[in-house]
């Protein structure tokens, strides 16, 4: 489907996030730790369309109607029952929930403007303890008002006909592995797919569907606002911009991810203890990732790379510290599927615990091409800062001088 040009035919304004809540759990995990421990850092994150040449229009058009939602989204705040929520999860803070109380994001921080190729910008730029906050909203309110056009019966339709295959595929798993022993773990599905919906009632709508179908397996959701609404578990743990911002904080840049491996054991005590690896790379996360660590995190979580190269190398490293890896757990949430995760897990079962982070495949699945849109940390205090992913379309830096240094430090080959 192409669209040239958008046409308005109403001037009524709806807001698309109506709560603070409707964000995913990683953000109010990293940003409890970064007021507790780094209140001053300051941070830079810059928005980029990976496919800007497969949209349908270009991006440039939802710029006034982008600003609207922006000035909407700094006008809320939590509200009482939300936050009595918050103060109910154990691994929230009273302090935390005390600031959020406070809390409204500042509309100042962000910025949007346009180029002359139809391609949208957007700057944050501020305190990390405000500018990391916007990250999930402003990608959910890119997408929808981008799909908006694109809508109509028959893109449901398709829609719905795609998610009644998935709650199909559920009931298939559910029952083969009805008769597994209890030695084998289950299969773990949660929804990831806040930041790359087709628009807030269609995820609401699929998250419900597949968790009424099989709460058994699809028991958990990284968004916060339906978790309560819903009575599912709220999933996440940190994100590649608390691991990045280290690299900027006062530690030498070698010693960057055991600082903030060390800063989360710290904040955490034990829980949410699922470690990303793939900041700097697999193989330089596991130099870090030391007895003293693998003995602290409960796993490790996948987000490029080659998943099942990526779970063999986690294996072996644990095995070489003589842990049990039946012990641990692998988060997988990269690119998935329901498909490609039930074959990890078959893959894995036995050697070690699976759980699986579906995003993009689960709350943007119509039959139209999902944008693939992210919004990045690119400095932090000044300095820049990067990730060097295991798939190296997903480095994303404007200083090519200190990704060369990055990847000297981590001794990490430059990509062929």
């Amino acid at each position: 489907m192409t669209v040239t040009h958008i046409t308005h035919t109403s001037t009524t304004f709806e807001p698309i996030i109506t709560s603070l809540l409707d964000n995913d759990l990683y953000k109010f995990t990293m940003l409890q730790a970064m007021l507790h421990q780094f209140p001053q850092t300051h941070g830079v994150y810059r928005f980029r369309c990976r496919n800007n040449k497969d949209a349908a229009y270009p991006l440039s058009d939802i710029k006034e109607q982008l600003e609207q939602q922006l000035d909407s989204l700094c006008e809320l705040r939590f509200l009482e029952d939300e936050l009595e929520y918050l103060r109910g999860l154990r691994f929230m803070r009273s302090d935390f929930v005390d600031y959020l109380e406070l809390f409204k994001l500042k509309r100042r921080f962000i910025t949007v403007t346009t180029d002359d190729k139809g391609r949208l910008f957007i700057d944050i730029e501020g305190p990390m303890i405000q500018a990391m906050f916007f990250e999930v909203f402003v990608l959910a309110i890119v997408n929808e008002l981008y799909f908006k056009v694109l809508t109509d019966a028959s893109v449901l339709e398709e829609g719905q006909r795609r998610l009644e295959k998935k709650v199909e595929l559920l009931h298939r798993y559910a029952a083969e592995q009805a008769g597994n022993s209890r030695d084998i773990p289950p299969f773990i599905v949660a929804d990831f797919g806040t930041r790359r919906r087709f628009n807030k009632d269609w995820q609401a709508h699929v998250v419900e569907t597949l968790h009424k179908a099989e709460p058994n397996i699809v028991g958990g959701t990284s968004n916060v606002y339906l978790a309560k609404n819903l009575g599912m578990t709220p999933i996440g743990t940190m994100a590649h911009e608390f691991m990045q911002a280290f690299q900027a904080l006062d530690v030498r840049l070698r010693d960057s991810q055991k600082a903030a491996l060390e800063a989360w054991v710290h904040e955490y005590r034990g829980d949410l203890g699922i470690a990303l690896t793939d900041v700097v790379g697999m193989d330089a996360f596991l130099r870090d990732f030391d007895l003293y660590f693998a003995k602290l995190f409960d796993g490790l979580r996948h987000d490029s790379g080659d998943p099942y190269l990526w779970g063999d190398k986690a294996i072996a490293h644990y095995q070489k510290l003589k842990i049990d890896p039946r012990t641990k757990v692998l988060t997988f949430s990269d690119g998935l599927d329901l498909n490609k995760a039930w074959d990890l897990h078959q893959y894995f079962k036995g050697q070690i615990k699976t759980s699986f982070g579906i995003g993009t495949n689960l709350t943007n699945d119509m039959g139209i091409t999902p944008l693939n849109i992210v919004l990045k940390l690119v400095e932090c205090n000044g300095q820049p800062v990067a990730k060097l992913s295991d798939s190296p379309g997903k480095t994303m830096i404007n200083n090519d001088t200190y990704l060369a240094y990055l990847r000297q430090v981590f001794e990490v080959d430059e990509p062929e």
